[in-house]
Parts: C-alpha cells; sequence; structure tokens
C-alpha cells in the first residue's frame, strides 16, 4: 500500500495533524464523516503525493525560505537574480570630467534579427540614460517605470525632471519591493544609469540691491552641485555611485581593464575610447556599428530648439551614437 503524506485539517480552536501511514488499520471513512460534519462545504482528499525528501520542504515552505536570509546571511532568490546578471552582455560606464559614456554589445542570437530591434540603451529623461546587464523583459519594466516616476510624477509636482540621484534612488526603491514581496521576485538584472545635473552653485547666486533678499539662479536640480554622474543599481535594490564600473558575464576583466585605462580629469572623447577599448578586450566577434551601442551624456544639444529657441532654453544632453559615429570611433581606435 503507498505510503499517504501528512494531510492538514484546519479545526476551528485546534489543528490536528494526521499521517495517514498510521491509518491503514483504521476506517477512513470516519475521518472524513468527522471532517465533513465540522466543515461540510470542504472535502478531505488524501494526498498521494510522496512525502518530501529528508531535508527538503514542500513548494510553500522552500518559497518562504528564499525570501528569508539563511545562515549565511543572502538570500537565495537574490542569487539567483545576479546569476541572471552574470550571465547577461557585458556594458560599461564611465563618467568623465564633461560627460559619461554607457556602453555594451549588442548580442543577436540569430542573424536574421532585425539589429534596430535590440536597443538596450534607453532614453529616461532628456539629461539621463539607462543600460543594464540580465534579463531584457525585466529592464523594460524598470525602464518604464522610471519613465513614469520622472514624466508623470517628479515633473508634475516640480515642474522639471528629477536629479540623476533622485531618479536612481526611485527605481532603487522599487528593486528593494521585489525582494520582500509575496507573489514576485527581484528583477533579473543590473543597472547603469548615467546622467547630468544642473545644480545651483552657491556663488551662483544673483545679488540685488541691499535690503532684498538674494535672487536664486534659474538653475535647480535640488542640489547644489550638478555635473555628470553614473549609478549602478543591484537586484538586491542597492546603488553605487561610480567612475567607470562594468556589469555583465565579462565584468571582471573589464573593471580590470578600467582600473589601468582609468585616469582623473579624462574628457569625453578619451572616455569613448576607452569604453571602445575595454569592449574590445571582450566582446566576441567583430566590433562594428550594428554590434556595439553607445550612449553619452555630453554638452546640451541645443540645435534641437530651432533657431533661436525658447529664451532660457537647453537642448537634451543624452543621446546615442549612430552608427556611423561608431565607425568613425573605431576606426581611429
Amino acid at each position: 500500500m503507498p505510503a499517504f503524506s501528512p494531510v492538514e485539517l484546519p479545526f476551528p480552536s485546534q489543528t490536528l495533524l494526521i499521517d495517514l501511514t498510521k491509518l491503514r488499520i483504521y476506517n477512513l471513512s470516519l475521518l472524513e464523516a468527522s471532517a465533513h460534519l465540522l466543515h461540510p462545504w470542504r472535502t478531505v482528499i488524501p494526498s498521494r503525493s510522496p512525502p518530501s525528501p529528508p531535508g527538503k520542504s514542500s513548494i510553500f515552505g522552500e518559497r518562504r525560505s528564499q525570501l528569508t536570509a539563511i545562515g549565511s546571511g543572502k538570500l537565495v532568490q537574490i542569487e539567483y537574480a545576479l546569476n541572471a546578471v552574470n550571465t547577461g552582455v557585458t556594458a560599461l560606464g564611465i563618467k568623465a570630467t564633461n560627460g559619461v559614456v554607457l556602453a555594451t554589445e549588442k548580442k543577436s542570437s540569430s542573424p536574421l534579427v532585425d539589429p534596430p530591434s535590440l536597443s538596450k540603451v534607453s532614453l529616461i529623461t532628456p539629461d539621463i540614460g539607462m543600460v543594464y546587464a540580465g534579463m531584457s523583459p525585466d529592464y523594460r519594466v524598470l525602464v518604464d517605470k522610471a519613465r513614469k516616476v520622472s514624466h508623470t510624477g517628479y515633473k508634475r509636482i516640480y515642474n522639471e525632471y528629477p536629479p540623476t540621484r533622485i531618479l536612481v534612488q526611485d527605481v532603487a526603491r522599487v528593486v528593494q519591493e521585489a525582494t520582500q514581496s509575496g507573489g514576485v521576485r527581484p528583477y533579473g538584472v543590473s543597472l547603469l544609469i548615467a546622467g547630468w545635473d544642473e545644480g545651483v552653485e552657491p556663488e551662483a547666486e544673483e545679488k540685488t540691491e541691499e535690503g532684498t533678499e538674494k535672487k536664486v539662479s534659474g538653475k535647480t536640480g535640488g542640489i547644489l552641485k550638478g555635473g555628470p554622474s553614473l549609478y549602478q543599481v543591484d537586484p538586491s535594490g542597492s546603488y553605487f555611485p561610480w567612475k567607470a564600473t562594468a556589469i555583465g558575464k565579462s565584468a571582471t576583466s573589464a573593471k580590470t581593464f578600467l582600473e589601468k585605462r582609468y585616469t582623473e580629469g579624462l574628457e569625453l572623447e578619451d572616455a569613448i575610447h576607452i569604453a571602445l577599448l575595454t569592449l574590445k578586450e571582450t566582446i566576441e566577434g567583430e566590433m562594428n556599428g550594428e554590434t556595439v551601442e553607445i550612449g553619452i551624456v555630453g554638452p546640451p544639444a541645443d540645435h534641437l530648439l530651432g533657431y533661436q529657441g525658447v529664451d532660457g532654453a537647453r537642448g537634451p544632453r543624452f543621446r546615442k551614437l549612430t552608427k556611423e559615429e561608431i565607425e568613425d570611433y573605431l576606426t581611429n581606435l
């Protein structure tokens, strides 16, 4: 006779756990009748699935254990998400004195895939861009959430786009909530977020006549000092500012290369060259404008404002390099 696993009967005042393997000499109908009297709407059906092996829990117990820190202080689900990141395509970011570079490989699973559909660098606000390593569906969800926070949340209240640090905090909060909420799993991506903040320098305040308050310049952003910034967001919800870093399967070798090449006072053009040289060390196959994608945060593109534009307005700082521009940089390597 096959062994039966324990069945839990929810009584009003107590819970009775019965091992059905010991009921072979009893009449099972008496058990069903007693349960039916207490709960007429429920039917007791003995489980015929084999018992869990020693040391293993049920699917529900396993789910609870994965959301709880184990003895080593790690969450199993976050470890799985980090594994997804470490098997993803390499992406890197470099901060220069006058901008930021985001670069990654556009790897196709088939030569029949349309290359323009493989974009990994995304525009969040006119001054902020993002790239990822890991699972692309999870990345699309986070891009949508970041855009929603920037355009319909922060800008609607403050009439300006959020500073890079504020946006990073909001995205990291969304990522962290997935590590402790029921029915969800951590996002299997790491993000590199690059941006430029138009801060208010203390000496930039305009002095007025005596007896009147100082009029602060029109540049806002919620921070005192502006300029380029580069952040990384992990599946755990942690975020870090970087001068240069890499994520993905070749992140270790890419970081080693960046440590040798990076110098203080780096210009944007030099940062683009270093980014391409780093990808060249890790990329599989030929490097060209179709297999490499680069986004930069640089000088404002005021030519997009029209002939004269609006007084005080400026063009967007973030843009993606075209295929021809990437080919020119590769030629000069």
